[in-house]
């Protein structure tokens, strides 16, 4: 048969992550089946609470037991399934890892490949000598910087009271200067009044004006 129209499809392997989903299914209609559970016995509890102590009582009293001893059942059933859960979901953890170490080993070998590429078409002794080029060319740009900052001191043999009388001068020229520039007379050059006359002579517009 299996000449004639072919072998059937193989089912996917399963994994630890589709055995984990199944099992949790598996926790969810137990969770489901306690909860009715407990919802009926809060119901015989109920009844209970107000009923007196007889037949009837001890009726309910029997399938809430029976009740209780159904829940306890499948409580055992689901902590039974969450230990697998737990273990299979500290298996995937360590799976997980593991695959992570790996793609770390081999990005680390392709890396370790391509750097040997690259030094391997490096120069050693052509940088040290670029270095030294360098520390070169450094030495004489701080040499030139030291012959370019280098100032220019006044000589020695230079007397200070000489340059205190061309100062001097200096000043009394540019007095001088300003003076006639204003239209004045320098303070050497201007004639003193007697005591004995009261009034200053006339300025030389006023006599101009009388000349007219």
């Amino acid at each position: 048969m299996n000449r004639l129209f072919g072998s059937a499809p193989k089912a996917p392997k399963p994994t630890l992550n589709t055995a984990i989903t199944n099992i949790d299914g598996r926790i969810s209609n137990f969770d489901v089946k306690i909860a009715s559970l407990n919802a009926e016995l809060g119901t015989y509890q109920s009844k209970m609470s107000k009923m007196r102590d007889g037949p009837g009582k001890n009726a309910l009293k029997s399938k809430a037991l029976k009740v209780l001893q159904r829940r306890k059942q499948y409580e055992s059933q689901r902590d039974q399934l969450q230990s697998q859960v737990w273990n299979m979901e500290q298996a995937q953890t360590m799976q997980d890892n593991l695959a992570g170490v790996m793609t770390t080993v081999d990005a680390m070998k392709t890396t370790q490949k391509e750097l040997k590429k690259q030094y391997g078409k490096v120069d050693l002794d052509k940088i040290e000598r670029m270095q030294d080029e360098m520390a070169d060319l450094l030495d004489v740009g701080n040499e030139i910087n030291e012959t370019l900052s280098r100032g220019y001191e006044v000589p020695d043999d230079v007397d200070e009271s000489e340059l205190d009388a061309e100062l001097e001068l200096l000043g009394a020229e540019m007095e001088m200067e300003a003076g006639v520039e204003a239209g004045g007379v320098p303070d050497f050059m201007r004639d003193e009044v007697p005591d004995f006359i009261d009034e200053p002579p006339e300025s030389n517009a006023k006599v101009q004006e009388a000349a007219r």
